[in-house]
């Protein structure tokens, strides 16, 4: 199994990426990790007559999670430490199971092995791994079943990264919690770790708050791009390489309607409906057609016109104006939906013709997925699939997309 946490990663994984998944925060970390280089097209699933209707859905390390039509919280996948919210832990599931507590989410978000979600009263849950007091409940303490994030904040969103979680609430604040070694907080301290929310320094009003592995962008509500935290590799788009601890205006003087932090990248979607992307380009996940990496924004190649994109670990997806869906950077687990392996460089088509209108990619740091919805609510899924994340009822890998299919 891949994906049995903080023992194999000391075994494989350098200090830095020891520091992302919550193992010994007081390790020192040197420099990025540089993965190695990635190397039959099944039939595209039909969507199950016992699918679950979804209204969002979130692609998490081992995990997915999403918000059905009726406002339940689903989770599939890897459960070893409880992100299923269901009350229980160690164990996996190949198709979705509802998260416990009798909660009605607005929206739900997968994390590293924990997931955290918006009820219908714009109150934020967290729920799994608390490693680094990323659930926000003022404890280190791993839960089963969702628990209230503390200090009373009415949230309209709440995304997960890999060891921080970021909310925005609904006067347009933003707050995060958990790892902060590289500042990725964003509250201007050097605080190791925060196990409540704290307010991003610089007073703005975001629409939308993003955290990555290591770092957290978003945009405000006058289409300003920020991103602060780990910027090594450019990921905090201000043309430099260094760590920032608040919030660094994104350079270029774009207007952006959406901002996220991926893995060791970042992109953004304009006011005009183009991507630019920067930070980390070793396998193209800039899709600028290009391996190099970039300190300040450049355009995606292809001229689509886009609604959303979402970077994950070492891969891009995006939704265009026309719900179609494209995927650009490694491929090794069939994360970019095109039927193959094959990295690409610039933006391919996923396979299927699907209507897609919401895209999201994983920030797993060895291997991959990807998950999409519909305009009719199905979730789509597809990519590595070692502990069930793609909720299709098997343990099996896909290079194109499969339905989620109805609940246990």
């Amino acid at each position: 199994m891949k994906h049995i946490g903080c023992r194999l990663a000391s075994m494989l994984a350098p200090a830095l990426l020891l520091a992302a998944l919550g193992c010994g925060e007081d390790a020192q970390s040197p420099t990025a990790p540089e993965p190695s280089t990635p190397g039959a097209t099944p039939a595209l699933a039909s969507a199950s007559t016992q699918a679950l209707s979804f209204r969002q859905v979130s692609a998490g390390w081992a995990h997915s999670c999403g918000v059905t039509t009726d406002n339940r919280a689903y989770c599939w996948g890897s459960n070893w430490m409880g992100q299923f919210g269901d009350g229980t832990s160690m164990n996996s599931s190949t198709s979705p199971v509802a998260a416990g507590g009798g909660l009605s989410f607005l929206q739900v978000s997968a994390g590293n092995y924990y997931s955290c979600g918006v009820t219908t009263d714009y109150r934020a849950y967290c729920w799994g791994n608390n490693f680094s007091g990323q659930l926000g409940d003022g404890t280190t303490t791993n839960r089963t079943m969702p628990i209230p994030v503390a200090g009373g904040h009415r949230f309209r969103l709440v995304r997960t990264g890999v060891n921080h979680t970021c909310g925005v609430t609904l006067s347009d604040e933003a707050f995060c919690w958990g790892n902060n070694r590289y500042g990725q907080l964003g509250d201007s301290s050097e605080a190791i770790r925060r196990k409540r929310p704290v307010r991003v320094a610089g007073g703005h009003s975001f629409r939308r708050v993003v955290p990555g592995v290591l770092h957290t962008c978003g945009a405000t509500t006058v289409g300003l791009g920020f991103c602060w935290g780990y910027g090594a590799d450019g990921q905090i788009g201000d043309g430099k390489t260094y760590q920032r601890r608040w919030p660094r205006a994104v350079a270029g003087g774009l207007s952006f309607r959406q901002v996220l932090a991926g893995g060791y990248h970042s992109c953004g979607v304009t006011s005009d409906s183009r991507v630019y992307c920067w930070g980390h380009n070793g396998y193209g996940q800039l899709g600028d057609g290009t391996t190099t990496g970039r300190l300040k924004p450049v355009a995606v190649a292809g001229g689509l016109s886009f609604t959303a994109v979402g970077p994950g670990s070492y891969h891009t997806c995006g939704v265009t104006t026309n719900d179609r869906a494209y995927c650009w950077g490694w491929n090794g687990s069939g994360q970019l939906g095109d039927g193959t392996v094959t990295g690409r460089l610039t933006p391919v088509a996923v396979a299927g013709n699907l209507p897609i209108d919401g895209v999201s990619t994983s920030l797993n740091l060895y291997t991959g997925h990807t998950c999409g919805l519909t305009t009719d609510n199905r979730a789509y899924c597809w990519g590595d699939n070692e502990d069930g994340q793609l909720g299709d009822g098997t343990n099996d890998d896909k290079l194109t997309p499969v339905a989620v299919i109805g609940a246990m």
